[in-house]
């Protein structure tokens, strides 16, 4: 071991810790990573930069461009809800959606399949009577399931492929992956629908007013004659005297006003407002305010006429993660007022304008039926709630769908690698119209392409300073000596558990470089324990933070870190089993 090699590795262990606690971004880490390795001399200036231009990450760029085409032109949404209303009976929607999300995702980015996929779902629990919470930890899990199924299905097997080839090995083809990856989908869909009803929860909606638990924290105030505030306008929503109450709407003769507004208040107008009960008593006592002893928050108090109360889920991929409502200024640009924010089952009504957002946040907003549908267009947000029949972009379906089928069968085939044909897809969506150029840059993932880019010099020092050999040599001492089937449970087992806290981008590339080092000690080949690492990374469900996609129907669904671990932990060891018996016949040592 040289002082470079335990450079390296006390970098990971850093990093690592870093993405368990979450407290920095993770392509923050990764960037800061690779800054280290270059300042200490370990990686040229070529070799830190080398992960931006890498095949696997313009690939992955190039396949959000992709998965936009689908989704803007509405192809994805029509296929979901023909889906949706087809199945008549609890079971069998339960089928249709883990089909529909597994399908969709092997060849569709997974955070878009369950985008489009989750208010559908939600709505036809809605229309059945049936509790939401029986269906999302299945529409996650199977969007999982089908994106082991092909090369382009999940970022973690084109990473995968890239670190192969960059070993010389023979890169994978479209279709490998599929041998063990359908076996997979189906004993997950098998355990789902059989098991699934009994392990998963059953937690009915109740009114949002309920379950954010408004009616203790919204009621009305009367404006009586002679009050201070007759004459006065609330520009700012805020109250005078009453720092921490505001102003929601005002309800005059049957009109519904929402705030912020420059009308001046009259006597008789009706106020609905929010804060803690001792701010709103405080503030009835001093500004000439009458409260409203027949009020009673329900839902449709705030969805009179024009209005609309919805739930809007923060996305991944928001350039906004992070940052507080009040900086988003969603009242001023979206013109809706934010009520409330739910997150892992807890509900934050005060503060809103100093809690900073995440990933799977669900904001309650209040506004006009028309800037509430607004958001369906903002691919930051998931609209939960009413959902309208998808619109078709006229004449673009059939070419986006022409245009994804093109790029699969020119990759399969071996006509051209999978990177051209990418990048051919992604322009003749352009130039179809299918996307318009500022949608194409849109469209495409930033912080995840960061990631990944930032992730690859890691790999790459890993096996320069001879990390990678040292660590695979200890792993395999440990994994019992010079077997590869128990060099290759260890490794799975590695990775899977280490994707349960971290990006499953940054495990492959942590692990890759040590399967590759395990199999040259062994004396076999890789390829065996690469497929390990692109399975065990990209199938996370024991925990709600291992997967995207899993953080999107956390807050939704309202599950508890206890229902991913009691049906996620007998699934993963399920996946376990099958790949250590599958992959050595799918691919021999």
């Amino acid at each position: 071991m040289t002082p470079d090699s335990w450079i390296v590795l006390g970098l990971i262990a850093a990093m690592m810790v870093a993405f368990f606690t979450e407290r920095f971004p993770p392509e923050a880490v990764g960037l800061a990573g690779a800054v280290v390795l270059l300042l200490s001399g370990i990686l040229a200036p070529g070799e830190m930069l080398s992960g931006f231009s890498n095949p696997a990450t313009v690939t992955v760029a190039c396949m959000f461009i992709l998965s936009a085409g689908l989704q803007k032109t509405g192809a994805l949404a029509a296929l979901g809800a023909f889906l949706m209303h087809t199945a008549r009976w609890p079971w069998l929607l339960l089928l249709l959606i883990m089909v529909a999300a597994g399908a969709i995702s092997a060849f569709v980015n997974n955070t878009a399949a369950v985008a489009v996929l989750l208010p559908l779902v939600l709505q036809a629990a809605r229309q059945r009577k049936l509790p939401a919470s029986r269906f999302l930890i299945p529409l996650s899990y199977a969007s999982q399931f089908g994106g082991v199924c092909t090369l382009i299905g999940t970022s973690t097997n084109l990473l995968v492929n890239s670190i192969a080839v960059k070993a010389g090995l023979p890169p994978f083809s479209m279709f490998e992956f599929a041998q063990l990856g359908l076996l997979l989908f189906g004993a997950g869909t098998l355990y789902l629908w059989i098991l699934g009803p009994w392990l998963l929860p059953d937690r009915t909606a109740t009114e949002m007013v309920e379950r954010y638990g408004l009616g203790e924290f919204i009621t009305e105030l009367r404006v009586m004659p002679g009050s201070s505030l007759i004459g006065r306008a609330l520009g700012s929503g805020r109250l005078p005297g009453g720092a921490a109450v505001a102003l929601v709407e005002i309800v005059r003769e049957k009109n519904h006003l929402l705030s912020p507004l420059d009308e001046p208040l009259r006597a008789g107008d009706l106020l609905l407002v929010r804060g803690e009960a001792k701010d709103l008593l405080a503030l009835k006592g001093r500004a000439g305010l009458a409260l409203n002893p027949e009020f009673k928050l329900r839902d449709a108090v705030l969805q009179d006429g024009d209005l609309m109360l919805a739930e809007a889920i923060v996305a991944p991929g928001a350039p906004f993660a992070g940052q507080t409502v009040g900086d988003l200024r969603i009242g001023d640009e979206h013109e809706l007022a934010v009520l409330a924010l739910q997150r892992h089952g807890a509900v934050l009504r005060e503060r809103l304008a100093h809690t900073p957002l995440e990933i799977g946040d669900i904001l309650l907003v209040l506004g006009r039926r028309a800037a509430v549908h607004r958001l369906t267009h903002d691919r930051d947000f998931i609209l939960l709630g009413e959902v309208s029949a998808p619109k078709l972009t006229r004449g673009r379906v059939p070419w986006a769908l022409g245009i994804m089928v093109a790029v699969v069968a020119l990759a399969a085939t071996g006509v051209v690698d999978i990177l051209p044909a990418a990048i051919l897809g992604g322009i003749a969506l352009w130039a179809t119209g299918c996307l318009k150029t500022e949608e194409v840059f849109e469209s495409v993932q930033w912080r995840v392409v960061v990631l990944l880019a930032s992730m690859i010099p890691l790999g790459i020092a890993l096996e320069k300073t001879g990390a990678a050999s040292w660590l695979a040599g200890h792993g395999i001492a440990l994994a019992g000596g010079q077997s590869p089937a128990y060099a290759l449970a260890g490794i799975y087992l590695a990775t899977a558990v280490l994707t349960e806290f971290m990006s499953n981008s940054a495990t492959a590339v942590l692990l890759a470089p040590l399967a590759i080092g395990a199999a040259h000690t062994l004396g076999v080949d890789p390829k065996p324990f690469l497929m390990a690492v692109a399975f065990a990374a990209s199938t996370s469900f024991a925990t709600p933070v291992g997967y995207q996609t899993n953080a999107m129907v956390y807050t939704a669904g309202g599950y508890r870190f206890s229902d991913f671990a009691r049906l996620g932990i007998p699934l993963n060891l399920l996946f376990f089993v099958i790949a250590v018996w599958g992959i050595p016949r799918f691919w021999p040592f």
